[in-house]
């Protein structure tokens, strides 16, 4: 096996890692309104979303398609450009996982790719229009149009179940929440799955594997599928954390309606192709069921805090990405060094995460408001 084989499964192995990045970044997607509102125990939670990330990972590979051949010229791309810009990605994701802060992985993906990209063969290779209609496009609307519908179906839900016992309305709705918060989980996979399987078909296409324009095979769904349902398994317990006790205070009405205003959104840009952040779509349903329901806290500063992350990913990725794209293209020399120092990152981002410790035993313990946080009592 030559050195560009070698390459190649270096960069597969790779979007693995990110892809088990992606899955413990996002678990709190699917499972943080469910957990906060004792639905679902913490650990039977994870275990139910990794295996239904699994399950929505062979549901549709629209998206896969899109990333492989869509956003960037993939005549143009070689795996070292791959390479780096997945290492962009998975440092993102590994800052804003020690924050607490609900980031789109996606982004941080796509960040990654772009500067890779653009570093290692130049602006031509970067498809702008692709860029703006399949990404920018979908980041800036997915997350109102959850938010809007998330809040009107806290405020129907409120409305339809005035009239009975507060007991017998939360159980039913923590029942009703067991299955929206695993269509959350299996559109979940439908989606991100589906990044990392584009990403390593796009590798196997620079690599001279597969022909131009050519969809996932099936080894690349399912190790990709098995890869972010390992991570989700895992758990990303301080995300978890920040979307379960942080926004607001869910109740059981709450969580349903945004979970189920997660999934048809989620479900439509799947089917749709659009790689859209299910980060952002569940943090909007989350603040619109928050505004949804009458004198529900929404803590401004948290979202602000998570809107500046959103706004930050793409370029600091990108950026990352092209300094990364240009050390590992001086040779193999270069492409060692930029692994080297992303292990050293990760495992130092780790360490600093065991000092406030957040576990499935603590998740759910009351959260200690920062000086800086506002409330604010809205009405339906």
């Amino acid at each position: 096996m030559d050195s560009v084989s070698f390459l190649l499964v270096a960069v597969i192995l790779t979007a693995l890692a990110f892809d088990f990045t992606n899955g413990f970044h996002d678990t709190a997607n699917s499972m943080a309104t469910s957990i906060a509102t004792g639905a679902l125990s913490p650990r039977l939670a994870v275990l139910v979303a990794a295996v239904l990330n699994l399950a929505g990972a062979f549901l549709s590979t629209e998206v896969a398609k899109t990333i492989s051949n869509g956003i960037v010229d993939d005549a143009k791309v070689s795996p070292v450009m791959i390479f780096a810009g997945l290492i962009g990605a998975i440092l993102w994701n590994m800052i804003t996982w020690l924050a607490g802060l609900p980031s789109s992985s996606s982004h941080a993906l796509f960040g990654g790719l772009i500067g890779a990209v653009w570093v290692g063969a130049g602006e031509s290779a970067v498809r702008f229009t692709a860029i703006v209609e399949k990404i920018v496009i979908p980041a800036v609307a997915s997350p109102v149009v959850a938010c809007v519908v998330a809040m009107l179906a806290t405020y129907l839900a409120y409305v339809i179940t005035h009239r009975a016992a507060a007991r017998v309305a939360r159980k039913g709705f923590r029942a009703g929440q067991v299955g929206s918060a695993s269509l959350v989980a299996l559109a979940h996979g439908t989606n991100d799955a589906q990044k990392t399987m584009g990403v390593i078909t796009l590798t196997l296409i620079a690599g001279g594997v597969l022909g131009h324009g050519s969809g996932p095979p099936w080894w690349v769904v399912l190790s990709a599928g098995l890869s972010i349902s390992l991570g989700t398994y895992v758990g990303g317990w301080r995300i978890i954390r920040t979307m379960g006790k942080g926004l607001t205070d869910i109740q059981p009405p709450q969580g349903f309606a945004a979970e189920t205003s997660a999934t048809a959104v989620i479900l439509a840009s799947s089917h749709l192709g659009f790689p859209l952040s299910t980060t952002q779509v569940c943090t909007g349903s989350i603040l619109g069921a928050g505004l949804g329901r009458r004198l529900a806290h929404v803590r401004w500063g948290i979202a602000g805090r998570i809107a500046v992350s959103w706004l930050l990913t793409l370029p600091a990725a990108a950026a990352v990405g092209g300094v990364a794209a240009w050390v590992a293209g001086q040779g193999n020399a270069g492409v060692a060094l930029v692994a080297c120092v992303a292990v050293a990152a990760a495992a130092g981002f780790y360490v600093l995460s065991r000092r406030r410790p957040v576990n499935p035993d603590n998740v759910n313990e009351p959260r200690v408001p920062e000086p800086a946080e506002r409330t604010l009592d809205t009405t339906a």
